[in-house]
């Protein structure tokens, strides 16, 4: 008898936990928690966005780009001036020299990076590893793709792997390991032993690495570390970001990968039938931003650990556990001191209980994470700091309306 596959858009929908066992298709959860921000005028921190424009310069750059004609399909793998950029900013922050010509690609975000490399390595019979709690654009591509997802968990407090587990989620149809440093949605931000451990384990399966580095420049007082630039990983390992988090400009779009040049050929096999190309003025903008001065990338950093450190003082007025995030736009707390061990009904409460809108980190996990991660909520920072004070004090009411 002949076994029914499910359809391509069902197992995309399963693979981001948007399938109920019923097969009815439900909506995201950042749609969901948007909407219940928007019905009861509480603060949205459950996306993760800025609510400020990045700097002037870089938007003066687009709007010259767009006045000097740079408005037709950019050249497939991206415009010449932004891979060079790219180029230059690895080779400046990490010592890595990828050929613009062939080891670099200009993509529709880091989603569509990572979608056009799991696409053009994985298939049916394959294995794809990530660490869980996982973003849920990876579990999307990954049904997609036909692939079986595979998670290595991270343990509160400091939401590193357990040793003994990440080896055991190896098996001989380990294709790609898909890798996000720093880490949505805990904020941790791997130390190298962790990552010399992943390519070892990578080189010993013979498995392709791809990493989502989105979060590189954004790190509090530890040092991000490519695993490009890791021993026995330049030749299997594709890094991709993007500007949206660095720059604070999300609604253009603009990311990219690097990687040794048969990988990157393959990928841009791929890649060249999703969106071929976008945002032609806005990738001459970006390339202007990857060459701003240190003063720059310093600046973004203290002011995001400032912001941090807001809202964290109020989640911990609320009497809530919160792990300090070492990157990334999050933090995330623990509800069982206040005797709550359901963060997705918490999480659905909260906007009507004292107008702030969060998202449970169960949902970014496989039924057994999920169990794992049950009392964990996840808010984003990356927020004017009069906005994040008034959510900090907004939470700290949080114990008493309970």
């Amino acid at each position: 008898m002949t076994q029914t596959l499910p359809a391509p858009w069902q197992r995309a929908a399963t693979g981001a936990n948007l399938l109920a066992s019923d097969g009815a298709l439900g909506v995201t959860i950042f749609e969901e928690m948007t909407t219940l921000a928007m019905q009861t005028g509480a603060i949205n921190l459950g996306q993760g966005f800025p609510d400020e424009d990045g700097p002037e310069e870089i938007k003066a750059a687009a709007r010259a780009a767009i006045a000097a004609g740079s408005n037709q399909y950019a050249p497939g793998k991206g415009i010449p001036q932004l891979r060079k950029a790219v180029s230059a900013h690895q080779s400046r922050f990490y010592g890595l020299d990828p050929d613009p010509d062939t080891e670099i690609i200009v993509t529709t975000g880091a989603t569509e990076g990572i979608a056009a490399s799991l696409l053009a390595f994985v298939g049916p019979g394959d294995e794809v590893l990530t660490f869980e709690p996982f973003y849920d654009s990876y579990g999307a591509i990954i049904g997609l793709s036909g692939a079986t997802h595979v998670t290595a968990p991270l343990l509160a407090p400091g939401f590193l792997p357990d040793t003994a587990a990440l080896e055991a989620a190896f098996t001989d149809r380990t294709k790609v390991v898909l890798l996000n440093n720093p880490h949505n949605p805990t904020g941790a931000v791997f130390p190298r032993e962790v990552l010399q451990r992943v390519v070892d384990l990578a080189r010993k399966h013979d498995a392709i690495i791809i990493t989502d580095e989105v979060y590189e420049h954004l790190t509090f007082g530890v040092r991000h570390i490519p695993v490009a630039t890791l021993p026995g990983a330049t030749d299997r390992t594709v890094t991709i970001s993007s500007a949206g988090k660095t720059f604070s400009f999300t609604g253009w779009k603009v990311g990219w990968l690097s990687g040794p040049e048969h990988l990157v050929a393959a990928i841009r096999t791929v890649k060249q039938f999703l969106t071929y190309s976008s945002g032609t003025p806005f990738q001459s903008a970006i390339a202007t931003a990857l060459a701003l001065p240190d003063e720059f990338y310093e600046g973004i950093s203290a002011t995001l650990r400032k912001k941090r450190d807001i809202l964290s003082e109020g989640l911990r007025a609320a009497g809530l556990d919160v792990f300090t995030p070492d990157g990334t736009y999050f933090v995330n707390v623990d509800t069982s001191p206040l005797g709550i061990r359901d963060s997705v009904d918490l999480a659905r409460r909260l906007p009507g209980l004292v107008g702030v809108a969060a998202i449970p980190v169960p949902v970014f996990c496989h039924p057994e994470g999920a169990e794992r991660t049950r009392s964990l909520l996840r808010f984003a920072f990356c927020k004017r700091d009069e906005v994040l004070e008034e959510a900090a004090a907004r939470l700290a009411t949080l114990r008493d309306r309970l």
